[in-house]
């Protein structure tokens, strides 16, 4: 049994025929993560718990009850989210020897009470820093298309989970690309909610520019999955109604954009030639389609890294508190030079910062009011080897990340989709933007891209 070869929607449904049992689901799926330790997409499990589970709901279904429209579907949980039982370690030696989570987080809890199986944490960079997955406390995770490469960060466990298909659904995280890059790494469909459409609680809520939610292959699959577990809540003051509309609804409606802006760099810096050829590839397809895509060449904004890294490292360093010298060094040494960036500015910095944002939102909701969507390439430059740099035009550079963020401190709607393959069969992501909360318009977009120009493919593993 493959969980690729299902969507989330068709397993789901399998187990409620009792075609499949949610105990089959949930062997193959410890056997899959015990097959392909070497991703190290896992870095905790509890076989019997997660059999206990579907034994109940196995036994639920043989009364006649139906326990949930996700019953019986395995789920990795990133592993800066609580799931019960399990330690939230964030990647740090600092978190390695906390007790247990008591409680899920509210997205889990949603996913349980959906009926879905927790199979235990994936991997995740220290405190989700980076858009590469490696940690003092596992190391790195392995990208499923070719395990010398970065399965992209912070949702990197989660990502190669689902290429290598160890299970059919994960729960995620984006506060700077954290969905998009890992989903474009690994070569399928990752999206970004508006922000509150899925609420936080505890630490994760101050990040003010975090959207949680699932993980899926299919865009499909994102959407059914959202239906579920989105809504507000009185824990998250930053959560919002849900959507009028069922975007899985919306989704059949087989909506075709008309025009889209394409913007090969937004912020005016270099983005690799090749990752620019295959987008536009993909483009010239979008064409012959009917879509009529606009070139826009113009920086729509200067790279906003500055005042994304001011806001960032104080809210990590908020949610670190109080560390001892001993303990700081403990911590990923990259992580530490950009801890010690958010120590010396001033409030002022931060008022002008925010000034920054809105007038970023002002610029994109402009631009959106006359196109369907903006697209850019996801990434800027060639994925990383495994804790390693990557690289833009055969130059290595931390800025390979540069375009997902600025998309965060708007507050938009974005989603990646698969546009092709590099030379040397890494898949790569075109990035897709709407106004904001307008969900169901990037998702419909998304889904009529994934099938234009992203057949099914997934990465043969030995």
């Amino acid at each position: 049994m493959d969980c690729r070869e299902r969507s989330v929607q068709q397993w789901a449904a399998a187990v409620r025929e009792r075609e499949v049992s949610a105990q089959e689901m949930v062997e193959a799926s410890l056997a899959a993560i015990e097959a392909h330790g070497e991703l190290n997409a896992f870095v905790a499990t509890n076989p019997e718990r997660s059999l206990a589970q579907a034994h109940k709901i196995d036994t639920a279904l043989v009364s006649g009850a139906v326990p949930g429209p996700l019953a019986g579907i395995p789920i990795g949980v990133k592993d800066l989210e609580d799931a019960a039982g399990y330690v939230t370690s964030h990647g740090s030696l600092l978190c390695a020897d906390d007790p247990p989570a008591v409680a899920d987080s509210i997205l889990v809890e949603r996913l349980r009470a959906a009926g879905c199986i927790v199979m235990g944490k994936t991997n995740t960079p220290e405190f989700g820093w980076t858009g590469d997955t490696y940690n003092p406390l596992f190391g790195p995770t392995r990208n499923p298309w070719n395990l010398a490469r970065s399965p992209g960060g912070s949702s990197g466990g989660s990502a190669a989970a689902l290429s290598a298909g160890l299970v059919p659904l994960c729960t995620a995280s984006d506060g700077g690309g954290s969905i998009r890059i890992p989903a474009a790494a690994c070569g399928f469909s990752g999206f970004k909610s508006s922000l509150g459409r899925i609420p936080v609680a505890g630490p994760s809520r101050l990040w003010p520019i975090t959207a949680h939610g699932p993980m899926a292959l299919r865009v499909s699959d994102v959407a059914f999955v959202s239906d579920v577990v989105m809504g507000p809540s009185p824990a998250d003051l930053n959560s919002i109604p849900r959507s009028v509309r069922s975007w899985s609804d919306a989704l059949e409606d087989n909506w075709q954009p008309r025009r889209a802006l394409w913007c090969p760099s937004p912020d005016g810096a270099p983005t690799d030639a090749e990752l620019l050829a295959v987008c536009e590839a993909a483009l010239a397809q979008m064409e012959a389609a009917g879509v009529v895509v606009e070139v826009r060449t113009e920086p729509l904004f200067e790279d906003p890294i500055w005042e994304y890294v001011l806001l960032s490292s104080v809210v990590v360093s908020g949610e670190l508190g109080e560390v001892s010298e001993a303990d700081f060094e403990k911590i990923t040494p990259q992580l530490q030079g950009y801890l010690r960036m958010g120590s010396g500015p001033k409030l002022s910095d931060f008022v002008a910062a925010v000034q920054k944002f809105h007038a970023m939102a002002a610029t994109l909701s402009e631009l959106l009011a006359n196109t369907d969507m903006l697209l850019t390439p996801t990434v800027a430059g060639h994925f990383p080897e495994c804790a390693g740099k990557g690289h833009i035009n055969h130059q290595y550079t931390d800025a390979w990340v540069r375009h997902t963020y600025p998309y965060n401190l708007t507050r938009l709607p974005a989603g990646s989709v698969r546009a092709g393959f590099t030379a040397d069969g890494m898949p790569v992501g075109l990035q897709i933007v709407g106004p904001y909360l307008a969900d169901e318009q990037v998702l419909s977009a998304m889904a009529f891209c994934e099938k234009l120009f992203a057949p099914t493919v997934w990465p043969a593993l030995s």
